[in-house]
């Protein structure tokens, strides 16, 4: 409860001197009778309107205490918030390719960047995000959905053996997954529309080039960041022979100058990912730069509250006047 006039609260200091005055005026006024002694009086029954000599006093401070409270104006106040999120799209397209088994990024590329990503997806609630994955080919592992807890079990069940067992056709074709995210995005209403593109190699394959993909996602209003994975020189690549697994040392090959001009072309960035740590830097940078959007109203209803203490001072007098003129009453 607040009060619009607050400063008609100062009056009830005015009461300190009148219950100082009342008190001193009943000691003189009172009327006086000398006896010897008291004790024939000791026992004497005591009237019940004895109980009640200072009850229009005490009902004169209530009733005043009410109406300085009914001047300062007590209103109930009623407070919510109206919030507005928009969320962003988000499309993932990462490289499922036989190279993002190469171990310089632990346990190896492909599950580092499932377990960073991971994070990224947990951490945006309010957003739509779906998956490309592709190799020499692309294709949609999840369309866009705010059911996070879905597209994080179809992302862990991707397996990075999958272009080796000739699920899909091995290699890099950049220009494929970057098209394949941009269709999954092209007729969304959202205001602003991203797609995060992961790779560790070179565009080898695919019947559309990175560079075109890069003009398609422009002419859609769609925001292309593209992370490149693996470390500088060489990396232990994972060879299985008859004398079982054998690391080979392979040369690590990143298209830096088309990665950097396709995010260059839709307004993104380009990053450099060479470890398990720059890749959660990365993600985190990523994660600042494209931020939902929250708008928060808030209302305020105020109600008036003094009718029942109007009533109370009301009360109050009426009772006052009622016990001077009756049990009370006083005879000239």
């Amino acid at each position: 409860m607040i009060f619009a006039n607050i400063e008609y609260l100062f009056l009830l200091i005015l009461l300190i001197p009148y219950i100082a005055w009342y008190f001193m005026r009943r000691k003189k006024t009172e009327p006086t009778l000398q006896v010897s002694t008291t004790r024939m009086y000791m026992k004497a029954p005591k009237s019940w309107k004895v109980y009640l000599l200072h009850a229009p006093f005490a009902l004169r401070v209530v009733a005043f205490v009410m109406i300085v409270l009914v001047l300062a104006r007590p209103q109930t106040t009623d407070n919510w918030q109206n919030t507005e999120i928009e969320g962003i799209d988000i499309m993932l397209a990462v490289d499922v390719s036989t190279s993002m088994l190469a171990e310089d990024l632990k346990p190896n590329r492909l599950e580092a960047a499932k377990e960073v990503a991971s994070e990224f997806i947990n951490g945006r609630p309010n957003d739509n995000i779906g998956l490309t994955i592709f190799a020499g080919e692309a294709f949609t592992q999840c369309p866009l959905t705010v059911d996070h807890g879905v597209l994080l079990n179809l992302f862990h069940s991707v397996k990075g053996d999958i272009a080796q067992k000739g699920l899909i056709e091995d290699g890099t074709a950049l220009g494929m997954g970057l098209a394949n995210a941009v269709s999954r995005l092209k007729d969304s209403k959202a205001k602003s529309k991203v797609v995060i593109l992961l790779t560790d190699g070179v565009n080898n394959r695919g019947d559309i080039s990175p560079l075109t993909a890069a003009e398609i996602a422009k002419q859609f209003g769609i925001r292309v960041y593209t992370i490149g994975v693996g470390t500088n020189g060489t990396a232990p690549y994972p060879m299985q022979t008859y004398a079982g697994v054998q690391y080979v040392q392979m040369p690590v090959e990143i298209d830096e100058q088309t990665m950097s001009q396709i995010a260059g072309t839709t307004n993104g960035n380009y990053f450099r990912a060479t470890s398990n740590t720059k890749l959660k830097e990365v993600y985190r940078e990523i994660d600042k730069l494209e931020k939902t959007k929250l708008n928060v109203k808030e209302f305020s209803k105020r109600e008036e509250a003094y009718a029942v203490f109007a009533l109370i001072a009301f009360l109050s007098i009426l009772l006052e006047i009622l016990l001077r003129n009756t049990v009370l009453k006083k005879i000239p």
